[in-house]
């Protein structure tokens, strides 16, 4: 296999210390890979005044790819430079408007669960999520005074292309997992969600063989729930999905368990994705070595599905995950009582020993 770059960003909080388990994890499938670590968030404010330095954009320039820790420190919060800010400068600039969000049970972490066993055993469906557009990036975004009272505005913008290429990436997803596909919307109340439903419902003709159905937003969390094992792979805009993963992600046990995989264009002979786990920064317990690595180690199996198109490797990652968790290997999140408890490191090793017991 020839050698591809990516780049390692770690982040903030418990960024590095789950970056560097994914990151052991994917060098132990794929020995090959050329890798090159940069900063970006807080740690690049702190070091170069931006979260977003000029370093690291010309390295993700070069890449195929990007492992992506967390961003997020507390002092920032409020000032006029945040980490966040680096997060959305490159889904913009890269168009990664497709953000893939597995949510799996694996077997034996029912019990973690937020909901009855007998409710979520087996689940696996796909969380999809537009990723570029909506209220994050729709302008105006200002605060201003009207009329002298304080007044925010942000603006909640989708073009009909937008929505139609979304769509069809859940159609298509949709087609070689189980057939149904569920969109999300708000069209009882919002202008976008008409325009949503109806480009989806264009978008329909053309996968005759998927069995489509709409979900208003709130019905949506709701159904979450109650019954989430009747989703295959459910369709939302950007805020939706923003909400909705994360609450899916709570079925599995753990928000530290979902990974996710946010793609482009082609670049560099590769479809270019930044994967990432969703947990965040959790600057709280960063520098613990307590931080649930399953995630990030996740998100490196989809870097190999999607950008190294090496669905063997991945399989291989999720399988030594899954074989880990079956031996009774836990971090404390997921862990019921009286289970013994493994550090970050320690549950990593527990993978690599299965990876090359595997391999």
């Amino acid at each position: 296999m020839s050698k591809s770059l990516i780049a390692v960003l770690p982040g903030d909080g418990i960024g590095p210390e789950i970056i560097s388990a994914a990151l052991s994890v994917l060098l132990k499938v794929r020995p090959d890979l050329a890798h090159e670590t940069a900063l970006v968030g807080g740690a690049a404010i702190d070091a170069t005044g931006t979260p977003y330095p000029p370093e690291t954009q010309a390295l993700l320039r070069r890449s195929v790819a990007v492992l992506f820790g967390a961003v997020g420190v507390p002092k920032y919060d409020g000032k006029p430079v945040r980490p966040e800010q680096a997060l959305l400068a490159i889904r913009k600039e890269f168009d990664l408007f497709a953000n893939v969000r597995p949510v799996a049970v694996f077997a034996g972490l029912e019990g973690a669960s937020s909901l009855r066993p007998e409710l979520i055993t087996g689940l696996d469906f796909v969380v999809l999520r537009e990723l570029t557009s909506g209220l994050y990036f729709g302008e105006p975004k200002h605060t201003i005074f009207e009329q002298g009272v304080e007044t925010a505005i942000d603006t909640l913008v989708y073009r009909a292309p937008e929505i139609e290429r979304i769509a069809r990436c859940g159609f298509e997803l949709a087609r070689r997992r189980r057939g149904r596909l569920t969109s999300v919307d708000k069209q009882n109340v919002l202008e976008s969600g008409r325009l949503w439903r109806r480009i989806v419902n264009e978008v329909a003709r053309e996968f005759p063989d998927v069995q489509l159905d709409h979900l208003l937003v709130d019905n949506a969390a709701m159904q979450l729930v109650k019954d989430p094992r009747r989703f295959d792979v459910l369709l939302t805009e950007n805020t939706f999905g923003d909400i909705l993963s994360d609450e899916a992600a709570m079925l599995t046990g753990s928000i530290g368990n979902l990974p996710s995989a946010s793609l482009g264009a082609t670049q560099n002979g590769a479809t270019f994705g930044m994967y990432e786990p969703i947990s965040g920064s959790a600057p709280d317990i960063a520098g613990r070595g307590i931080a649930n690595p399953i995630a990030a180690i996740l998100s490196a199996a989809l870097l190999c599905r999607y950008s190294l198109d090496d669905e063997a490797s991945a399989q291989r990652i999720e399988a030594a995950v899954a074989a880990a968790l079956a031996g009774g290997a836990r971090t404390a999140d997921i862990a019921m009582p009286g289970e013994p408890v493994l550090t970050t490191d320690g549950f990593t090793a527990r993978v690599l020993e299965k990876v090359a017991s595997a391999g």
